[in-house]
């Protein structure tokens, strides 16, 4: 029999409406893989939602929970009181506004309750007002946006981050490493090798591993001073740097510059550089409320009609249209 003594957590995991089931799964199946081996209840969970009726995924997957808000506030004072909860968040969370999640996870915080969010949970939680000076992840696509909406949240583009009993991850298979984290802090580096094997993962990846695929994957391209221009061009969206700042960082002359875009990615670096500025701006259109004269100066555009009229020509829609679609989109969805 195991001992009394083995650590034990109790998670409520919380269904926001269309959260991500790739993030969900990946969460709960390491915790009854580290039950399995242990031989024992070393974890427990339960699913909560809003009104205690079933959620929908973001693939109209529909999942059953075993509790209420109502309940999980009563269960705070009680025998049930939970060690964590997470709340599973995905597509259109910036929509989400249910003030008595926000209050309750407020409380939770504050009652000592370790606090996380799956995905795009940290939405939920920054709204919360959880999240001020407090380090977090979210996915990489959704980040632009929730910068803009959160300043005050320290948001990295990592697989997962834990500051100060918040508990924030990007999403995707990133679940799987931040919970293999927490059971390799309650246990040893044996349990989670072992879960790793079972779930036919070959390693655990650290927190601050990337999201996305190195440039150098993502993009096709080989030469080590295009991908350092590249990489120098994206870390100045706001304040676009001008070509003779360009070459000065990079060490090359502005000839030199162009002729190797042209090679490599056959257009002019200041094309490409444009067209990185607006795919940003057609995520902050996506992913946020921000006025779109808002999004044109945060992504380095003098004027909204300047913006307006390249967005156009790259996309064939007008920014407007782009919000306006995508909303379409969700309605329909």
């Amino acid at each position: 029999m195991p001992s009394e003594k083995k650590h034990k957590r109790s998670i409520v995991f919380f269904l926001a409406p269309d959260f991500s089931m790739i993030a969900f799964a990946m969460a709960i199946e390491p915790l009854r893989l580290a039950n399995l081996m242990l031989g024992y209840e070393c974890y427990k969970w339960r699913l909560a939602s809003h009104n205690g009726a079933p959620v929908q995924a973001s693939n109209r997957v529909e999942v059953a929970v075993n509790t209420s808000l109502e309940d999980e506030r009563r269960n705070l004072s009680g025998e049930s009181r939970p060690t964590m909860v997470f709340v599973c968040s995905g597509v259109n969370v910036e929509t989400f506004n249910n003030k008595s999640v926000l209050a309750w996870l407020r409380e939770e915080h504050n009652r000592g309750v370790s606090v996380g969010g799956l995905c795009t949970g940290a939405h939920i939680l920054a709204k919360a007002g959880l999240l001020s000076d407090r380090r977090c992840a979210i996915h990489w696509e959704n980040l632009p946006g929730f910068a803009e909406a959160y300043p005050k949240a320290k948001v990295f583009a990592d697989l997962y981050e834990i500051d100060g009993g918040i508990y924030t991850c990007a999403g995707g298979t990133a679940a799987l490493d931040m919970m293999l984290s927490l059971i390799g802090e309650d246990h040893d580096d044996t349990l989670v090798n072992r879960i790793c094997e079972m779930a036919l993962t070959d390693r655990v990846r650290s927190a601050h591993d990337r999201q996305r695929l190195p440039l150098r994957a993502r993009l096709g391209v080989q030469n080590a001073k295009v991908l350092s221009i590249i990489e120098l061009m994206e870390a100045n969206l706001a304040e676009p740097l001008s070509l003779i700042e360009i070459a000065d960082g990079a060490g090359l002359s502005r000839r030199q510059i162009e002729r190797l875009f042209r090679q490599e990615m056959g257009r002019s670096p200041a094309r490409y550089y444009l067209e990185i500025r607006l795919d940003r701006a057609r995520h902050l259109l996506i992913q946020s409320p921000m006025p779109v004269v808002e999004v044109a100066v945060a992504c380095g555009f003098v004027s909204a009609s300047h913006f307006s009229k390249c967005y156009r020509e790259l996309y064939n829609r007008s920014p407007q249209q782009e919000r306006a679609d995508r909303k379409q989109y969700q309605t329909a969805a």
